[in-house]
This record gives C-alpha cells, sequence and structure tokens, in this order.
C-alpha cells in the first residue's frame, strides 16, 4: 500500500445536535429528467436557521429518486440518462407494465441511485463541492407530482 503524499484536515468541531426541523418539498415534473433542488434545499437551511449539522432528503416515491451530480455542463446529465436507459431499457420483457412501458425501467433506475440523501452543514450553508448540485431524478415518461423530506439535525443560530 503506497502512502499519500499529503494529508491534511481541519480541526474537528462539535456542537450539540439539539434541533431538528422538517419541511415537506412538492415538485411538479415534466417527464424524464433531471430538476435542480440544490437551491430550495438552500432556503430551507436558512429558513431552519441552520448553523452546524445536516440535512436529509427522502423521496416518497419508487419511480424517481434523488441524486448530487455535476451542475455545470447539462451534458452529464442527458449521458447519465442514456446510461440509465441502457441499464433498464423499455421493452425488455418487464412483467411489471400496470403503468405502461416505463414503469418497471423507472422502478429500476430508483435502485440504482438512491431514494435518499445527506448533505452535511457547515457554517449555515450546504457543504457541496464546487460543481455539485441537488436534483430530483423522473424516471416516468409523464409529469409527476413528487414529494421529497427535507429534514435538518443540528445546531440552529
Amino acid at each position: 500500500m503506497t502512502a499519500p503524499k499529503s494529508l491534511s484536515h481541519t480541526a474537528p468541531s462539535t456542537v450539540s445536535a439539539t434541533t431538528i426541523v422538517s419541511s415537506l418539498l412538492t415538485v411538479e415534473t415534466r417527464g424524464v429528467g433531471f430538476t435542480d433542488l440544490t437551491a430550495e434545499v438552500a432556503k430551507f437551511v436558512r429558513d431552519a436557521h441552520a448553523r452546524e449539522g445536516a440535512v436529509t432528503l427522502f423521496i416518497r416515491h419508487t419511480s424517481a429518486s434523488l441524486t448530487i451530480q455535476e451542475n455545470a455542463d447539462p451534458t452529464v446529465l442527458v449521458d447519465l440518462t442514456t446510461a440509465l436507459n441502457r441499464l433498464a431499457p423499455e421493452n425488455a420483457g418487464w412483467r411489471h407494465d400496470t403503468e405502461g412501458p416505463d414503469d418497471m425501467p423507472a422502478h429500476i433506475k430508483t435502485m440504482l441511485t438512491a431514494t435518499s440523501l445527506h448533505v452535511p452543514v457547515l457554517q449555515g450553508a450546504l457543504a457541496l463541492g464546487t460543481w455539485q448540485a441537488i436534483y430530483l431524478v423522473e424516471h416516468r415518461a409523464r409529469p409527476h407530482r413528487r414529494e421529497i423530506v427535507l429534514q435538518f439535525a443540528g445546531s440552529v443560530d
């Protein structure tokens, strides 16, 4: 095993996590695609007066998901959609097609991605990287109303 050339980290900080703030975010999707939720989640953190802790997002559906991905080049999202379609194509002989040919592929895509995310909050802000954004990923062809539970746990101002 090779040791890294350099490592560094900040001094640990300690807070008492005595506050939990919850909210339900409702999103109307247009069909297959990515919806950037970053600004809404950041607003929730501000409105909660969050200081240090973490925000958890949980989508209450089995045919849509959540992800953190690049926000600089939109072709990343196009390529991710292409990759998911290759992994779970429509008309592949799926038995579950109650709501149409995109029904089972949507469930598979959700299983391959995530139904919840955990994002640290540092000094009152989401600790996302420069090119990171939080997305709802709609896997169904038709528009849907999606519900996402937001919950901050930590210290507040």
